[in-house]
């Protein structure tokens, strides 16, 4: 039996169904936690289908999460989308449930559920849930709604399939997404537009980013800065790529001061892989996009010779 067929029977099983996706989330976690619930409903209407976490306003355009007792959880089936280690999932009580599935895109360091489905060649978990559906032949409805959020997690997660990632197939998967009833124009426009704060604030990470002798680069955004700019760490990520619109810049960090007063790192790079360097700072992600943690700004030069190093080794080539 095919790790498809394998959901669907997991699926057609339980009466109850909680959806998580991880911390932090950014719009595939949204979307392919949302569109699977979607989905789900669509298909069985006689089920209970839950998405739960924490909401998070600027993600709320594409769906909301909903709070529900720890009662819901027993006997019930829990799937994780986008989350590729277990300290990640939003909501530890994910392993409360009868069954476990995990879905993801990430490199598969740390497998979990009693099904595993990973394809780290995927663009993204919602291009994911789009060929789930697709190699069920029917047996799963898809509907605009569901549809409409699938193509914000793979807009989102591609960067509007610019990044490396983005293949064929995910072109195939948005296509298929796109013969729905649902404005992919305007998803789109969503996923570009940046607030006035946001505005601001790229105007002072391109004025502020330090560069290495290699061309590296990386800022560090403490929390008097982001006081000043009236945000939170979820209000920087959309200026993580900004950096990589630099033409010199090969691989890039973008570290925000959390409230504990740790530092969490954003890690991207153009060619040479970031995820060995991520994983030396409890971290970890895809080649090209990672993220870590600094305990304090002491390890700074340390990790920034690192990255300087990754960066030396294309400009040697």
């Amino acid at each position: 039996m095919k790790v498809e067929e394998e959901i669907l029977a997991q699926i057609q099983k339980y009466d109850t169904i909680i959806i998580h996706r991880h911390q932090r989330p950014d719009p595939d976690a949204y979307g392919s936690q949302c569109g699977l619930a979607a989905i789900i409903r669509a298909t069985f209407p006689a089920k209970k289908v839950y998405q739960v976490g924490k909401n998070v306003k600027g993600l709320s355009w594409i769906a909301t999460p909903q709070e529900i007792t720890d009662d819901i959880y027993k006997d019930a089936l829990v799937i994780v989308t986008d989350t590729a280690n277990r300290p990640r999932v939003d909501d530890e009580r994910y392993l409360n449930g009868k069954a476990l599935i995990k879905i993801d895109h990430h490199p598969n360091d740390d497998p979990y559920g009693d099904i595993c489905w990973v394809d780290p060649s995927a663009s993204s978990t919602s291009e994911m849930i789009t060929e789930l559906v697709a190699s069920l032949a029917g047996k799963l409805v898809l509907t605009a709604e569901a549809a409409r959020m699938l193509y914000a997690g793979i807009v989102g997660d591609t960067g509007r399939f610019m990044y490396s990632a983005t293949t064929p197939r995910t072109h195939r998967a948005a296509a298929q997404l796109m013969e729905y009833d649902f404005d992919a124009s305007q998803v789109n426009r969503i996923l570009d537009e940046v607030t006035p704060e946001v505005a601001r604030l790229s105007a002072y990470v391109l004025e502020n980013i330090e560069y290495t002798k290699h061309n590296a680069a990386y800022i560090v955004l403490d929390n008097e800065t982001m006081e000043k700019f009236e945000l939170e760490d979820a209000g920087t990520a959309q200026v993580v790529p900004l950096v990589g619109k630099i033409s010199s810049v090969v691989c890039w960090t973008v570290i925000v001061q959390q409230k504990d007063e740790t530092y969490r790192m954003r890690i991207r790079s153009k060619g040479p892989v970031i995820n060995e360097l991520a994983k030396e700072y409890a971290g970890g992600g895809h080649p090209l996009a990672s993220g870590a943690v600094l305990e304090d700004l002491d390890q700074l030069p340390a990790y920034v010779e690192k990255l300087d190093q990754i960066a030396a080794s294309v400009t040697e080539n």
